[in-house]
């Protein structure tokens, strides 16, 4: 089984590559004028069909979360493709283990969406409490009488603690946010942060999930979706919830159980949710858009323009060492998480 830590990839000269979705003009045109790209500029996505034929005669497949990367279809990959440099940082999508099993080495972009993802977070927490998207809806459907002492109420989030599930570089930043909004920070993640760190962020570490569940105000998640995370929220830690508890998830879908979900909220189990990804998208479990306390946003947590170009340029630096005969700098091993 080849390692691609220790074994570098040979130099490949103007390598061929297949980009699965549009991206931001400025990424394309660079990836056309420094190698032999094809862009799906139509952004129409490929079907299995097409993914299996980009793979067959490639050197490197530059996907997205869209694409289904599986076993069966690295298996049918040519023998040129190396290099599988995802448009992303998560890689649920990619058969990590099929990939080395072939020797084909998978890049993704960590760190670059960092911010915006916080600052959708953060907006979430806030639009929940607060129902700015049902007051948003009552003024657009014309019916609104005006202010009224008892119109509207929601709930102050200063005071509250706020439960933070995977304290990576996103769940750092909400903290730093939330900070400023009054909450106080409670955290969970498999290592516990540096004191220095938890200092700074006024944090206080949950060694048992079950435990931060219980003591939250507010939950939100930032873990990558993964064998080990996949229905971590299920409907045992959903019970564990508070009935006054809003869950803001903003990570992947697949961490939470959506049908325990929708069932605590249609029994009034929980005080709302803020979903910008979903466990089947782009469908959406109907019980869910029928719930006025669910703010739903469509997967825009990294949808900046600054972000999506960021994200551009990760992927060139990574083909660009790989082709210059160099490990690249955001090689995914089999165990990530």
């Amino acid at each position: 089984m080849p390692d691609m830590r220790a074994h570098p990839p040979t130099r490949v000269a103007n390598p061929k590559v297949v980009v699965t979705r549009e991206l931001p003009d400025a990424v394309m045109d660079r990836l056309e004028a420094l190698f032999d790209a094809t862009n799906n500029r139509g952004d129409q996505a490929m079907d299995r069909a097409q993914l299996a034929a980009a793979m067959a005669d490639c050197d490197v497949l530059v996907p997205t979360v869209t694409d289904d990367i599986d076993a069966d279809l690295i298996a049918q990959a040519g023998d040129r493709l190396k290099l599988i440099a995802n448009f992303g940082a998560g890689v649920n999508h990619i058969d990590l283990k099929a990939a080395r099993q072939r020797g084909i080495i998978v890049t993704n972009t960590p760190g670059v969406l960092t911010e915006d993802t916080a600052d959708m977070t953060m907006a979430l927490i806030v639009s929940v409490p607060r129902r700015l998207a049902e007051g948003e809806k009552l003024v657009r459907s014309g019916t609104w009488n005006g202010w009224s002492p008892g119109g509207m109420l929601g709930h102050r989030i200063g005071g509250k603690a706020l439960g933070i599930v995977g304290m990576g570089r996103i769940g750092q930043a909400v903290a730093l946010r939330a900070r400023a909004f009054g909450l106080s920070i409670h955290y969970y993640n498999r290592h516990r942060l540096p004191a220095v760190l938890e200092a700074q962020l006024a944090a206080t570490w949950h060694a048992n999930l079950d435990d931060l569940l219980a003591a939250a105000d507010i939950v939100t998640i930032h873990t990558p979706l993964n064998p080990d995370s996949r229905d971590l929220i299920d409907r045992r830690r959903i019970a564990l919830l508070r009935p006054h508890v809003y869950l803001i998830n903003a990570s992947r879908g697949g961490v939470v159980d959506e049908d325990a979900l929708v069932d605590a909220l249609e029994a009034g189990r929980l005080a709302g949710a803020g979903l910008d990804v979903w466990e089947h998208e782009p469908r959406i479990d109907p019980r869910l858009l029928a719930q006025p306390n669910v703010v739903m946003t469509p997967h825009m947590g990294s949808a900046t323009y600054e972000g999506r170009i960021a994200t551009g340029e990760k992927v060139i630096q990574n083909i660009r060492m790989w082709a210059d005969g160099h490990r690249p700098p955001d090689q995914v091993l089999e165990g990530w998480a």
